[in-house]
């Protein structure tokens, strides 16, 4: 039998919080099409990742990735921050 990692979900967002001890709080968006009148609007959900070095910080783009259960409610580790050429500057 063939015992492989199992895939697992790749998020980008932007971090919207960094007050927890090894937690971020990080914001995915998303456009998502209403069914009658076909327009896009945007959607965005929250989610909270562990961040073992506490060196992402508000304002930061990072990819998130589904771990293990590690609390109530933390089921995302950080991967890394995401560099960007044009960096968009939140106002």
């Amino acid at each position: 039998m063939d015992t492989k990692t199992p895939k697992r979900r790749t998020l980008k967002g932007i971090v919207t919080s960094d007050k927890m001890t090894k937690t971020v709080v990080v914001k995915i968006s998303s456009l998502k099409k209403h069914p009658k009148y076909k327009k896009y609007f945007k959607v965005s959900q929250k989610y909270k990742a562990h961040d073992e070095t506490n060196q992402y910080h508000i304002g930061d783009q990072v990819l998130i990735q589904e771990t293990r259960p590690m609390s109530k409610e933390k089921r995302w580790i950080v991967k890394g921050k995401v560099e960007s050429s044009n960096k968009e500057k939140l106002n």
